[in-house]
């Protein structure tokens, strides 16, 4: 049932994960992950759609060294809503090599964004799946205002958004007046009835805008774990946004904690086999898109 809670499995211990099968560059970025913290200290929404995952600041940056990963995006969860002081907090744990993705109300002031762009907040994260059900106008009118909140900081936009959504704003993409980046590949399920002329379409749009596309969470389009049949799509992307696209690992994983992340690390060795093209979107690419320092 789709009101069923998830209860998420351990994360998997750093040491057990695949390692690179490709020499990593200077800079490389996950720029897709999450943080959580006690329950105690950090409380959740008032109907989460899963029990507490295991993925504290100290895990985050095991795995991350011990892929070679030098930096991280930490997105802000829906478990914790537009309360962001566990993402808030590991960046003052974790320092210059992380950046974070916030999600506010829309009354949010000022001084709040620049106090969270102190602490290395660079993009607000966007739930549209819990505004799926909007008429497509509504939608745009709050991507729109919010595109205006984020430009005295210099952020991004970054969509959460279901496939079908993603389909229904794409004559809008154009005319976003921000940079935005669009999670999981467009999260376009084949089950939701989209189709491959509705994902090129999306990346012409997105190539034609001001948009980015992120290679992540695979498991989530591929259900099956024929992560295969993604090879065109992944190639497509990489093809038409070169300077324009990132990799996540949507680490921990949610709900499947024992995952890979070596492993969905090492589906860019086949998605871009090209050395060059594959360090511009894990360390390039990133830098610009987070304002990592040199």
């Amino acid at each position: 049932m789709a009101s069923e809670i998830l209860v998420p499995t351990p994360t998997r211990d750093a040491d057990t994960l695949s390692r690179p099968a490709f020499a990593m560059p200077a800079g490389a970025c996950d720029s897709h992950v999450h943080v959580f913290g006690p329950v105690d200290r950090y409380p959740h929404v008032a109907q989460p759609h899963y029990t507490l995952p295991e993925g504290p600041a100290p895990m985050l940056e095991r795995m991350t060294r011990g892929l070679g990963l030098a930096r991280f995006a930490i997105v802000q969860p829906s478990f914790y809503g537009t309360d962001n002081s566990c993402m808030l907090d590991a960046l003052d744990e974790l320092g210059g090599r992380a950046r974070g993705v916030a999600m506010v109300e829309d009354s949010v002031d000022d001084e709040t964004l620049q106090a969270m762009h102190q602490r290395g907040v660079r993009a607000l994260r966007l739930d549209l799946f819990l505004r799926a059900q909007w008429p497509i106008a509504q939608i745009v009118d709050y991507i729109q205002r919010s595109a205006e909140r984020v430009r005295p900081f210099g952020w991004h936009l970054q969509f959460y958004t279901p496939g079908t959504v993603v389909r229904d704003l794409i004559p809008a993409m154009p005319d976003i007046a921000s940079d935005f980046v669009i999670d999981h590949m467009g999260y376009m399920l084949e089950s939701d009835g989209l189709t491959r002329t509705d994902f090129y379409r999306l990346i012409a749009a997105v190539a034609g805008g001001s948009g980015w596309m992120k290679l992540s969470g695979p498991y989530r389009i591929a259900k099956d774990g024929n992560y295969a049949r993604l090879l065109p799509y992944a190639q497509a992307i990489v093809d038409a946004l070169p300077e324009r696209t990132i990799w996540g690992s949507d680490w921990p994983h949610i709900p499947n904690g024992q995952m890979d992340t070596g492993a969905l690390l090492n589906l860019l060795g086949e998605w871009v086999p090209d050395e060059a093209r594959r360090n511009r979107l894990l360390s390039d690419n990133p830098a610009r898109l987070y304002d990592f320092q040199p």
